[in-house]
């Protein structure tokens, strides 16, 4: 993590293959996610619930998440990695970070890989975790290339993504972040053959070898794996436990409530969940906060009567606007607002997006915008990310969006342009810090 509570981009060397990774947490023991078929550690943040449910799990573990060689910010390989050469980027993960033993959690197309790591390293495994998983012996010849031919096709689209998280139709905003998922992760022709390989493998004379305790999880709503595909796999582990879901999507992870699972999960590996969610928790969020430039003047000049009636419509234009980009709108602040994101592109142009609507009422809006680690108290939030929020916007000038030097370095690639402003102190925080202004 960054001293501003920002996972950091870290690099694991794997002979000369450098892996991406990150980790979240400080707990007592370590969970080790494996992706799916596709991943990008950084846009990942971008997608909704995935940085929500790191966070429940770092409540208890510290959690490492990576892109597979040949993904999202790994090294590019040439040819196919093999399983052993995968399950090597997970030793040379957890090498790096000085974790002896861990939690496994494959997920989806990672199953297979978690399956015969957790056989072949049982002293490095602790607990196993299946999410949505498969053995490859449910889809025939005919129906597998359907699949791959209809996928390839439609590549950087976000339409396979799409069954993955249970994506509604009309959620325009959304398919379009997976599908630059699915760009950033890697080529059409790269997942082609990722598949094509992973046809070839079947890890279901091994399963029987896992002597690891085993959780395996799987929903009746998955609409890319049969729910009778982990029946099946729970069966053939020894020992297994099974929970089944009635509604969560594959990626029922990153389901928009996951507490259901993360729970399920700390039960299985540390023999106790824990329940409610506390009234006061750490989530790490960006932080928006704006303000209505020169608002005593124009209150003095339009009256009473008409301030409150632009008071009211500036709320409801911020509420519709903090809700369309999915945000938390936390609280008016007479003449501004403060709102937390679980994105740090969206927070931004949520921002913009806010500042002209205002424009078009008469009111002039400055923003400020940080990303840090804030604790949520019941309905309000506080801690310094909060008031570095506050401070950076009280640098910015009329129609402005200021960002710190964190969320600049988070949206690199999302379609957004920022203008460099110089170090400013901010009071109260120590050091100099460098604020951009953004723009779409």
């Amino acid at each position: 993590m960054t001293d501003l509570g920002m996972p950091e981009t870290r690099y694991a060397h794997s002979g000369d293959i450098s892996i991406a990774y990150q980790t979240m947490g400080h707990g007592p023991l370590d969970i080790v996610i494996v992706p799916g078929s596709i991943s990008h550690v950084e846009f990942h943040h971008e997608l909704p619930g995935f940085t929500a449910f790191l966070h429940h799990l770092s409540r208890f573990a510290r959690v490492m998440t990576f892109d597979k060689r040949g993904q999202g910010l790994s090294d590019r390989v040439s040819g196919v990695p093999s399983l052993e050469e995968r399950m090597d980027d997970v030793r040379a993960v957890m090498d790096t970070v000085g974790s002896k033993r861990a939690v496994l959690l494959g997920f989806s197309e990672g199953s297979p890989m978690s399956v015969l790591f957790a056989a072949t390293y049982p002293e490095r495994v602790s607990h196993l975790v299946l999410v949505g998983s498969y053995t490859n012996s449910w889809r025939s010849e005919k129906v597998f290339e359907a699949f791959v031919t209809a996928t390839v096709a439609a590549w950087g689209s976000g339409l396979s993504m799409k069954r993955v998280l249970g994506t509604r139709d009309g959620n325009e905003r959304e398919i379009a972040l997976l599908g630059k998922l699915e760009r950033l992760s890697c080529s059409p022709g790269a997942f082609k053959t990722l598949m094509l390989m992973n046809r070839r493998i079947d890890v279901w004379s091994i399963l029987p070898s896992v002597r690891v305790p085993a959780l395996v999880l799987h929903s009746r709503a998955d609409a890319v794996v049969p729910v009778a595909e982990g029946r099946k796999l729970a069966a053939a582990i020894p020992g297994a436990k099974y929970i089944e879901y009635g509604d969560l999507p594959h990626g029922a992870c990153f389901a928009e409530h996951c507490e259901g699972v993360v729970g399920d999960i700390e039960e299985f590996v540390t023999g106790h969940r824990d329940g409610a969610v506390p009234e006061t928790d750490r989530v790490l969020a960006t932080v928006l906060f704006t303000d209505i430039v020169d608002s005593t003047r124009m209150a003095v000049e339009v009256g009473d009567q008409r301030w409150h009636e632009l008071l009211d419509r500036h709320d409801r234009l911020a509420k519709q606007t903090v809700e369309r980009h999915r945000g938390s709108f936390v609280k008016s602040t007479g003449d501004g607002i403060l709102a937390t994101f679980d994105g740090p592109g969206r927070a931004v142009r949520c921002a913009l997006a806010f500042g002209v609507a205002a424009q078009q009422i008469g009111l002039p809006l400055r923003a400020g915008l940080h990303t840090g680690e804030i604790e949520v108290r019941g309905q309000d939030v506080g801690g310094i990310a909060v008031h570095a929020a506050a401070r950076v916007m009280a640098h910015s000038g009329a129609n402005e969006v200021l960002v710190s030097r964190v969320v600049t370095d988070l949206v690199a690639g999302a379609g957004l342009k920022f203008t460099e402003r110089g170090a400013y102190e901010l009071k109260g925080i120590p050091g100099h810090w460098e604020l951009f202004a953004a723009t779409q």
